[in-house]
């Protein structure tokens, strides 16, 4: 009776299958419960194997962030990409791309975006947050309505930087509470968030500012 061999996988091959394991047990078990000895038995390998490929279980952790956030970039780019030059065209778009990838990850968004796990890891997701705000930066600096004419470019810039941060920190905040709150359509929640960002990004587009009392 003959049976038939298991396919040896290639170096590359095998990388792949420790992150999706390692992935699946971070999902169960969250990063600090988590140990090398579960990868390997989810895995079906030694740790010695897993050891071949990576440093650590911090290692495996920050490959799965950065393949995720590089996947979430190019979803992005290729969205705002096709959106043409219509400023709301591009946001709505640019937030459809971004809902969009949480919804079909929520495992990755809850376990990787999530949970800070150790300083290196915190300083990470930092990074990868950063870039993603100077992305949305460039975004409204390409557009007309974020000057006002009695600011310098300095100003102007901090302006640019400031609606960045308000943008990326709530549309992370709410893709958080988005992601235990799977009864929302993901629809209903581009909607909001343009109720609430584009209203305000189109009175400023057209020079409308709000006058403090001794303004």
């Amino acid at each position: 009776m003959s049976t038939t061999p298991r396919k040896r996988l290639t170096g590359e091959e095998r990388r792949v299958a420790l992150l999706e394991s390692a992935l699946e047990v971070f999902a169960k078990r969250g990063y600090h419960a988590s140990s090398i000895d579960d990868i390997a038995r989810e895995a079906g390998v030694s740790k010695a194997l897993i050891y071949e490929h990576f440093t650590s279980k911090q290692d495996l952790y920050a490959e799965l962030l950065e393949q995720h956030a590089g996947e979430l970039f190019s979803a992005l780019a290729e969205a705002i990409s096709e959106a043409g030059r219509d400023a709301s065209a591009r946001l709505v778009v640019g937030l459809e791309a971004f809902y969009g990838f949480v919804e079909d990850h929520r495992v990755a968004w809850r376990m990787l975006f999530r949970e800070a796990a150790d300083p290196e890891t915190a300083a990470l997701l930092d990074r990868i947050t950063a870039e993603v705000t100077a992305f949305v930066a460039g975004l409204i600096r390409e557009d007309p309505g974020s000057r006002r004419a009695q600011d310098d470019e300095a100003a102007r810039e901090h302006g640019v930087q400031v609606l960045a941060q308000l943008l990326v920190g709530g549309i992370q905040s709410l893709a958080n509470w988005w992601s235990d709150h799977q009864e929302l359509p993901r629809q209903r929640i581009v909607d909001m968030t343009m109720d609430f960002a584009w209203l305000g990004l189109q009175r400023l587009s057209r020079g409308e500012r709000w006058q403090t009392a001794d303004s």
